[in-house]
Formats: C-alpha cells, sequence, structure tokens
C-alpha cells in the first residue's frame, strides 16, 4: 500500500502555511496522502533531491526561500514559464525527470482576474521590491501588458531583473526610498485605467522594519497587494484600506499558487470558492 505525500522545503521552514493549505484539501476530497513542511538547507538540496528520487511514494515538493533559483541547475528540466521567471518553486517527478514549475505567477495573478478581464486604456504596475519573489511577479504583470516601475534600495538589481525578463518592455527603474517621501505630482482621474501597487519586499513581515510608503504616490483608484502573509493584514494594507482603497492580501497569492501545485502533485482540483473561507480561517486562527 502506498502512502503518496509531498512538502514544502526551505530554511527556515517552520513559518510555512502551506501544509495547512494542502491538508485542508486532501481531507475535504478525501484524497490518500500527506502534506508537510521539511527543512532542507543549502548544503544538504543536493542530497534531498537524490533521496527523494528514488522514493516511489514522493509526489514532488513546493521551494520556498531560498532555495527557487538554487533548485534550478539540480533539476532535469524546466518549465518554459519556470525558466523564464528564473525561479522554481513548485518540483513533480514526471517518467523519471525532474522538473520544475513556477506556480506563484499564476497564482499572483489569481486575484487579479476579475480586474484584468477588464480593457483598459493603460495600465501600470508599481513593484517594490526586486528580490526572488519579485521576478514571478514581473513576469506576471509583464504579460498582461501593464507598464512597470520597478524600485529597489539597488536600481542596478531592478534593471538587471527587467532586462533579463522583459527586455523589450517600456518599463521604469526607481529607488525604493523615492516612495518614501511625500509627491505632489498631479495624478489625473485615471478613468479607463488600472494602476497596482504590490510590496513584494519582506518589509511588513514578522520581525521586519515596516515598508515605508507615501499614499501620495497612489493613483485614484489604486489596488495595493502586499505579498506577506505574517501579519496577514500589514501596515501597508491597513493605510491604504484606510485612504478608501482596494486591497489584496498575501493568502490569495499563496492559497493560489497552492492550487496550481496541488494538481501536480495529488491530480484533483482543490475546493475552492466558498472553501476558501474556511481555509482562510483556518489559517488566520
Amino acid at each position: 500500500m502506498t502512502n503518496p505525500y509531498a512538502e514544502v522545503i526551505g530554511d527556515p521552514i517552520a513559518q510555512s502555511k502551506s501544509p495547512a493549505i494542502h491538508t485542508y484539501w486532501l481531507e475535504q476530497l478525501n484524497l490518500t496522502g500527506t502534506y508537510h513542511a521539511t527543512h532542507v538547507t543549502r548544503a544538504g538540496l543536493t542530497d534531498y533531491l537524490t533521496q527523494r528520487r528514488t522514493d516511489p511514494d514522493w509526489r514532488g515538493c513546493n521551494v520556498t526561500m531560498p532555495h527557487k533559483q538554487a533548485v534550478m541547475p539540480l533539476l532535469d528540466h524546466l518549465d518554459p514559464l519556470a525558466a523564464r521567471v528564473g525561479a522554481v518553486n513548485t518540483i513533480v517527478p514526471e517518467n523519471g525527470k525532474l522538473v520544475g514549475y513556477n506556480t506563484d505567477v499564476p497564482g499572483f495573478l489569481e486575484p487579479l482576474q476579475p480586474m484584468l478581464t477588464q480593457s483598459h486604456l493603460f495600465r501600470m504596475a508599481r513593484i517594490l521590491g526586486a528580490g526572488g519573489a519579485a521576478r514571478a511577479i514581473v513576469t506576471a504583470l509583464a504579460d498582461q501588458g501593464m507598464v512597470i516601475v520597478l524600485a529597489a534600495r539597488d536600481p542596478a538589481k531592478a534593471q538587471v531583473l527587467l532586462g533579463e525578463i522583459d527586455p523589450t518592455g517600456e518599463h521604469h527603474i526607481a529607488e525604493l526610498g523615492h516612495f518614501a517621501a511625500p509627491t505632489d505630482f498631479a495624478f489625473d482621474d485615471r478613468a479607463g485605467c488600472f494602476d497596482l501597487i504590490v510590496n513584494a519586499t519582506a518589509l511588513g513581515m514578522v520581525g521586519q522594519d515596516e515598508l515605508a510608503f507615501d499614499l501620495s504616490h497612489a493613483p485614484p483608484g489604486a489596488v495595493f497587494y502586499d505579498i506577506v502573509t505574517s501579519p496577514l493584514d500589514t501596515p501597508f494594507l491597513r493605510a491604504a484600506r484606510g485612504a478608501g482603497f482596494r486591497t489584496v492580501d498575501g493568502l490569495s497569492m499563496l492559497i493560489g499558487q497552492a492550487d496550481h501545485a496541488f494538481r501536480r502533485f495529488f491530480g484533483a482540483k482543490p475546493p475552492r470558492g466558498p472553501a476558501d473561507t474556511e481555509l482562510r480561517a483556518r489559517l488566520t486562527a
């Protein structure tokens, strides 16, 4: 009798909410299988994958920081989207080979789909941060026809990231500190436009400094999106919501990317819609 399982690997890993998400879906679908967190260091990454290759019960793993790029040369094949992003967050054994995928891209876009299905005269995203998380976000939004302003402590790093992912796009670079100070820029009414402001940094997370962002940089009608999940309601989102802006929290992306990974691990579509409400209650209890 087989005992299929999947897992999430990272360093550290105890904080991951992925086991709770996948376990909830397995329970709801009454599927045989388990999902847990496994602590894997950078030094142990090669040995971990070598061991899992020969485990018939292993269905794959999610990959979190700091391994999303380090695992790439250790895999047999990269899905084209993962290759373009330059990061892997899902590994699946397929026909004796280890295949790397990136489900962060569709996961990030999922809560934005109702807005992105509309026609706009212009789309702009201000993305704060140029680290690993930003790679998937830049890829996702560039594919949606958005002009990107990528802000980083090191603008040269942001320039390299944009050049790798969307070299022909008409995007812009800014220093992260630019958005901390007030601006007197006179936005128009932005009718027919879609503006998005994304925190792709760890700022605002438990144990980190707050993200300094002055709301004068937000065009009317902008949507604020924070990928931080602990705390779920960050100061960045609270300030935006208090000023009347729409907000999207980090659980939206986390659950969205897990949906795509779950299908590959367990061959089933997870329960969504009303089930998301109970899942969120579990994750925030």
